[in-house]
């Protein structure tokens, strides 16, 4: 007789549903899901956004523009 007994959550169910009632637990499950479905899609729109994608490739081009300076054995060195 454990905490997770079926029969505990057997009373459990139907003290909820007494207190609840069917029609308002039903309206919470389908709120819960399009709440769920609406943070998924914002969460696609958001990774396919072109700002992301075109972030890496600017970067990528600055740092082979910059090339940093080769010494020689010369005695030359920078300031």
């Amino acid at each position: 007789m454990g905490l997770y007994d079926w029969k505990h959550w057997l009373v459990l169910l139907v003290v909820v549903l007494v207190v609840f009632g069917g029609k308002r637990l039903r309206g919470l499950g389908a709120d819960l899901g399009e709440s769920i479905k609406g943070f998924r899609r914002s969460l696609e729109s958001e990774s396919q956004a072109p700002g992301i994608d075109g972030l890496g490739d600017a970067n990528d081009s600055a740092h082979e523009k910059v090339r940093p300076r080769e010494l020689t054995g010369s005695g030359n060195t920078p300031a």
